[in-house]
């Protein structure tokens, strides 16, 4: 992207105060690889552009203003799908978040707008009053002050970007299709590698900890132990995503415990925890893997509310406070049982 004219007669005029970003329809290597590394958490909390005005083609003076967050992948998302399109895109300050979460947090919001119009001198380059914002930025976002304070109306576009080259064919009218929120298997499956990378921190934390304890002879964590706990980690983080609609109950964690159920007692059958080891040992392992790793589970399932469209804020914090205090309870008291295992078995 460079810094230039666009040519217009009302736009932006280089070694002037009204300036904006010349942009393309067309994603980069760097572009897509930079997607790629924030998929995975890297970079991803500095992953955004400059606010500011941009354009792609060759905008004049009643070509379309598009708003969108400077969160770089919600960038690259909407101008992909411009191709052979001249429009305005005019980028909030949303701190590098995307519409949606920045809607609800209140960066991509009623003043940030308003800012964003007249610092940019948007009315000294277009010859109309119209802004269309995506239909996910509505929760942060009153039509009504924008319109009163700026002199701008506020329309509202599809919830995908995909959608905005028919929607501007349709005279700025969106259909049911459009309006409707979806969150798909595919829409679900790109944010696993996040909620892995989230996982890794804990576990290695874990792994530390049952290292030290095997050390000093307080803990015999085994190989089953690893793969048991890696298998519940996986479960709740990539399992939970891509079944989501297809497990029964609401509540997140009950998801995650329910296929982290599954999960340890197959783990308990292939290594025969309830079958014939001495002192009890083994009896006291599977009962520490039906409370440790259902949980365990339901934790980085629950961690999955902030990605999902199915929830509310309300129900997030809702969900945690009755949560936590039983996930906390049943690994506790699983570990108490495993440690017990190993003291037995030491004696």
């Amino acid at each position: 992207m460079e810094r230039c004219c666009s040519g217009t007669s009302k736009s932006c005029s280089c070694g002037n105060s009204i300036s904006a970003v010349k942009t393309t329809a067309k994603l980069s290597f760097h572009d897509i690889l930079g997607t790629w590394k924030a998929r995975w958490g890297i970079n991803r909390m500095n992953y955004k552009v400059d606010p500011g005005l941009y354009y792609v083609g060759q905008p004049d003076t009643y070509s379309t203003v598009l708003v969108t967050a400077n969160y770089k992948m919600t960038f690259d998302a909407l101008r992909k799908e411009l191709s052979g399109i001249s429009a305005w895109i005019l980028v909030l300050d949303t701190k590098g978040i995307n519409v949606w979460c920045a809607a609800g947090k209140g960066t991509f919001g009623t003043e940030e707008l308003i800012n964003r119009i007249e610092n940019t001198g948007l009315s000294g380059i277009v010859g109309h009053t119209t802004v269309i914002l995506p239909q996910l930025g509505a929760v942060g976002v009153s039509a009504q002050e924008v319109q009163k304070r700026s002199g701008f109306k506020v329309v509202y576009g599809p919830v995908r970007a995909k959608d905005v080259p028919e929607f501007l064919k349709n005279s700025l009218k969106a259909d049911k299709e459009m309006r409707s929120v979806k969150f798909g298997f595919v829409d679900r499956s790109v944010l696993i590698p996040i909620e892995l990378v989230g996982a890794i921190k804990p576990s290695l934390i874990l792994f530390g900890v049952m290292f030290l304890l095997n050390q000093v002879g307080l803990s015999g964590f085994t190989g089953t132990d690893l793969y048991s706990y890696l298998g519940a980690v996986f479960v709740g983080c990539a399992m939970v995503p891509m079944l989501l609609p297809w497990i029964p109950g609401r509540a997140f964690s009950l998801k995650g415990w329910i296929l982290g159920l599954l999960w340890a007692i197959s783990t308990i059958f292939i290594n025969g925890y309830f079958q014939g080891m001495d002192n009890g040992i083994g009896i006291l392992t599977g009962i520490a893997y039906l409370l440790i790793l259902p949980s365990v589970s339901a934790y980085y399932a629950l961690q999955f509310t902030g990605c999902s469209t199915y929830t509310s804020l309300s129900g997030v914090v809702k969900e945690m406070k009755r949560s936590i205090p039983l996930i906390a309870a049943s690994i506790g008291l699983g570990i108490v049982l495993l440690l017990t295992g190993n003291l037995i078995s030491i004696l």
